[in-house]
């Protein structure tokens, strides 16, 4: 795995006979980094579990309501165990400059020896064990197909859901994870940033979300009749939530228990309120009132701004991106969103596509030297951008089309109008 390797001669000799490479001395792994990364973890699967599935089934309709929580919940487990498989692997081991190597198939190698005192590590985690860091960036693999879900909710079917999103976590997922976080890959070589994923996760989703939207089409009904969310209330302990979650998502991305990872807290919390006052900002001088949709759609437009650039920037820097994520994401989920057409139900392209957008461009822009050690380009992070737009929306377009051949996108208009709870799951909420 390209780290240095540690231990007793034997059983140094043995575990790279077994195949077993990337084994360091136990006495090297850092108990404190270890435990932060432990609970990073554990933040951002709430972030999905139960953070998005709240989030988004706030905002459907009632009938709909069970349908989008077992979406998310589906794509969960359906991703850890493609994660497992080979998701990791295609990733975060050495490979090409586009994608990860085979070493990693079957988390082979993610070996602890307690009689040997080895334990195997990541070349770019050396100091956690690497189960730790392959399950913290498990996280972040199941959330972004799980936020691709608020595009096409309401009128997918269930099974080319699960077909399309085991095909894009590895067609597309893994090897953007792997051109832009792994040495090796593509983007990072061309000195690219993105701390915790607002190329990775917000740009790509939204990308893909985009394209879901317009090949599905719109729901039947859309721009005709008013779409009446369930319950708002679920949609804001979502995106609290979220808000709480995105700590782990950025401050652990540090992959360190110090003082990088705390100035990345810090910063997230602030580009989230900023968010919250640039988009009641937005709605008080447009709408003439403020909203708790609006105010949650902000503290998430901010919490993705800043993602990309929550490892290189200060306080001051993080309240300018907040506040302009909440502008230029209000404008995502209302202008932008009338001239595009889609019907993106709930707006994956408007506030993760555009706020993924605003955090990668500013942090070429207001990335600081002096708390990274690294000079940021804006030429690279746009070119970053773009890349992975280009390709997640057309390797989107390319799953879409082979899954509607093949099971069908859509599902019949008359479970559309009964609704998917009762009609694909025979489930309905209670009274």
């Amino acid at each position: 795995m390209g780290c240095v390797v540690l231990g007793t001669l034997p059983a140094l000799a043995q575990a790279q006979a077994e195949g077993r490479p990337g084994l360091v001395a136990q006495t090297t792994i850092s108990g404190p980094d270890t435990a932060w990364m432990l609970t990073a973890t554990a933040l951002v699967l709430l972030m999905t579990l139960p953070g998005v599935a709240l989030f988004y089934s706030g905002m459907v309709r009632r009938k709909n309501v069970l349908n989008t929580m077992a979406t998310v919940m589906a794509v969960a487990a359906l991703v850890s165990v493609l994660w497992f498989a080979l998701g990791y692997s295609l990733a975060f081991a050495p490979g090409s400059q586009l994608v990860g190597g085979t070493s990693r198939f079957w988390f082979a190698g993610l070996s602890y020896l307690k009689d040997a005192g080895l334990v195997a590590v990541n070349h770019v985690a050396p100091n956690v064990p690497e189960s730790v860091y392959a399950m913290f960036q498990l996280t972040f693999a199941i959330i972004t197909p799980a936020l691709v879900v608020g595009a096409f909710v309401e009128r997918m079917r269930f099974s080319a859901m699960l077909c399309f999103v085991a095909l894009w976590s590895l067609v597309v997922y893994a090897p953007v994870a792997h051109w832009v976080w792994e040495p090796g890959g593509w983007l990072s070589q061309l000195g690219a940033l993105d701390f915790a994923g607002g190329t990775v996760v917000h740009i790509n989703a939204g990308m893909a979300g985009l394209v879901c939207a317009a090949m599905v089409g719109p729901r039947r009904g859309y721009g005709k009749e008013p779409f009446e969310p369930y319950n708002l209330g679920f949609t804001m302990v979502g995106a609290a939530l979220l808000w709480v979650g995105w700590f782990g998502f950025n401050a652990g991305s540090a992959v360190a228990a110090d003082g990088r990872a705390g100035l990345a807290l810090a910063v997230t919390h602030i580009a989230a309120s900023a968010g919250v006052l640039g988009w009641m900002l937005a709605e008080w001088m447009l709408r003439g009132r403020a909203t708790l949709l609006g105010m949650c759609s902000g503290a998430v437009a901010g919490l993705v701004a800043i993602t990309p650039a929550s490892g290189f920037v200060g306080p001051g820097a993080a309240l300018l991106i907040g506040a302009v994520a909440g502008l230029a994401c209000y404008w995502g989920a209302t202008g932008l969103k009338r001239l595009l057409r889609a019907d993106d139900s709930l707006d994956v392209f408007g506030v993760h596509g555009v706020g993924g957008l605003v955090g990668c461009v500013m942090t070429g822009w207001l990335a600081d030297p002096a708390i990274s050690g690294v000079k940021a380009s804006l030429s690279a992070q746009v070119l970053g951008a773009v890349g992975v737009l280009v390709y997640s929306g057309l390797a989107t377009a390319l799953l879409l089309w082979l899954v509607d051949r093949t099971l069908g996108l859509r599902v019949d208009p008359k479970t559309e109008q009964t609704g998917l709870d009762l009609a694909v799951h025979r489930e309905r909420l209670g009274t």
